[in-house]
């Protein structure tokens, strides 16, 4: 379902600190967000598939979408899990209109879609959109070369326990979290599968994490560091 974007306070609010808005005045926020539509998505719903004619550019409002190839044979592999803030597809605007990868929603999620024969124009009378898009991309770009570093560096527990710490609210010995994901769609993010990242978790018990569900308990977060 498609809607305009102007009803939601929390949408508004969402797409106010997205990374594609950062540097906007009022006026420029204004002209790209009347470029787009609201669509609400169901669980695993299909945005597009690799190959199909692009006529959008998204962005994550609230639930979190996935990015895959496939081989045609019915093997995928993730590309990417984009969360709330989080853009995809940008690269079309200058590029051949064709998407490159297929997007999928993993629960209940609702996007921003930015219509991109209006967006083109607009660049072109506002080119300060264009530059905060630009720079939308690049933080894309440098995620993306870190992650396959990341996997050739890390262990599966060192990968996990990196995530762990980087989502971590306390500054102190101790720390918890609440995954805002089933631990499934954790692995899908981290490159692992679910088996792997249930032995990672069992190798931490000996740095003291404690899983309970979507609860993560830290006792010592300088012993995890160490990791």
């Amino acid at each position: 379902m498609e809607r305009t974007p102007t009803s939601g306070g929390h949408e508004m609010t969402m797409l106010a600190e997205a990374d594609i808005m950062t540097g906007l005045d009022h006026d420029e926020a204004a002209a790209l967000r009347a470029c787009a539509t609201v669509r609400l998505c169901d669980p695993h719903e299909i945005l597009f598939e690799e190959g199909e004619k692009a006529a959008y550019f998204y962005c994550v409002l609230s639930g979190y979408i996935r990015l895959y190839r496939s081989n045609g044979d019915n093997r995928f592999a993730d590309i990417r899990i984009c969360e709330p803030g989080d853009s995809f597809a940008e690269c079309l605007i200058h590029a051949e209109a064709i998407y490159r990868y297929g997007a999928q929603a993993v629960d209940h999620s609702v996007l921003a879609c930015f219509d991109l024969a209006k967006i083109r124009p607009l660049l072109e009378e506002r080119p300060r959109i264009g530059k905060a898009i630009m720079r939308s991309l690049s933080l894309h770009l440098i995620s993306t070369m870190e992650c396959p570093a990341g996997d050739r560096m890390q262990t599966a527990p060192q990968r996990v326990a990196h995530y762990l710490l980087t989502h971590c609210t306390e500054n102190g010995a101790a720390a918890s979290l609440r995954l805002p994901f089933p631990k499934g769609l954790l692995a899908r993010k981290l490159g692992l599968a679910p088996e792997a990242l249930s032995r990672a978790f069992s190798t931490l018990k000996t740095a003291g994490v404690t899983v309970r569900g979507r609860a993560i308990a830290i006792s010592n977060v300088d012993v995890l560091r160490q990791v």
